[in-house]
């Protein structure tokens, strides 16, 4: 059996981005993968990070239909840093 190793291509603490690039990847025969994590300080929880893995086989497909889809979105990944 064949062991596959999956790679991190997108994360984001919003579970509304999370799952539009989720579907992007899936029109195009992608599986993908969703873990959630929690990013701590002293145990505390602060934050809940979502990050999508897909089969590393297909990440610059996945990259591909990522960046693809940033540039002709209404996500503003730079707005933040704007400021």
């Amino acid at each position: 059996m064949e062991r596959e190793t999956r790679v991190v291509v997108f994360e984001s603490e919003n579970p509304a981005e999370i799952q539009l690039i989720k579907s992007k990847l899936e029109d195009a025969n992608i599986s993908n993968f969703m873990q959630n994590s929690y990013m701590s300080f002293m145990s505390t929880p602060t934050a809940a990070t979502l990050k999508l893995q897909v089969n590393l086989t297909d990440e610059k497909q996945a990259f591909e239909i990522i960046d693809a889809f940033l540039k002709e979105s209404d996500l503003d990944l730079n707005s933040t840093q704007a400021n």
